[in-house]
């Protein structure tokens, strides 16, 4: 196999934090006085940095605010993200596979760095885990492939021998511009034909059928 590492997204790639993420933006909302959010205008920020989903959400560029948002999530998130969030059923079973073969997994998401090392210790993951850059690791949120460089050049792997997995048009992005293969899952928002519009190897039902495509 030309791979010797596979980098993930986590959110609707890896596992599914919804609720957390449904019930922090709606308290981050409210204590700016803005009215409820609808669960699908929600999940479908999924992935974003906070900013971009408030600017998403609300329509307002006000940097002011956005920041204001940001803050008012994480208070929540803090309390609840990790206690509604769990992996996706085959999951771990990818993970152990990739384990098996002596290769390389990796974590780049928007997502908190401390907060997925929390999530990975309550599902048990955490040892088939090799590296985790989190959204307080970089200085620019995906689709910047900084997240991207900063595994190649920790594994100091060249790009072709890694595969990027994601569930939007962001990871496909990001993948591209850091000039690594991207692989991808329709366990988020995002169709399957919206994801083809990208570069890729492939895009999968789920994380079991890629494990199949790729033979591990």
């Amino acid at each position: 196999m030309k791979y010797q590492a596979v980098v993930f997204d986590f959110d609707y790639t890896l596992g599914d934090s919804t609720e957390g993420i449904l019930s922090s933006v709606r308290y981050g909302m409210e204590r700016l006085g803005r009215g409820p959010m609808e669960r699908e205008s929600v999940r479908r920020t999924i992935g974003l940095s906070l900013q971009e989903t408030y600017r998403a959400l609300t329509g307002d560029s006000s940097g002011e605010q956005a920041e204001k948002f940001a803050a008012y999530f994480r208070e929540q998130a803090d309390k609840v993200m990790v206690g509604h969030t769990e992996l996706f059923p085959d999951t771990m079973e990818l993970l152990q596979a990739l384990k098996g073969r002596g290769m390389r997994a990796g974590i780049v998401t928007t997502k908190y760095h401390y907060r997925i090392d929390a999530i990975l210790e309550k599902c048990h993951a955490a040892e088939y885990i090799d590296l985790i850059v989190g959204g307080e690791d970089v200085s620019a949120p995906k689709p910047d492939p900084e997240g991207l460089f900063l595994v190649l050049e920790t594994w100091g792997l060249p790009r072709e021998q890694v595969l990027y997995v994601g569930d939007s048009a962001v990871d496909a992005k990001t993948a591209d511009a850091a000039g690594v293969d991207f692989a991808g899952v329709t366990t988020g928002t995002a169709a399957k034909e919206e994801l083809e519009k990208y570069p890729c190897i492939g895009v999968y039902r789920e994380l079991s059928a890629l494990k199949k495509a790729l033979m591990i």
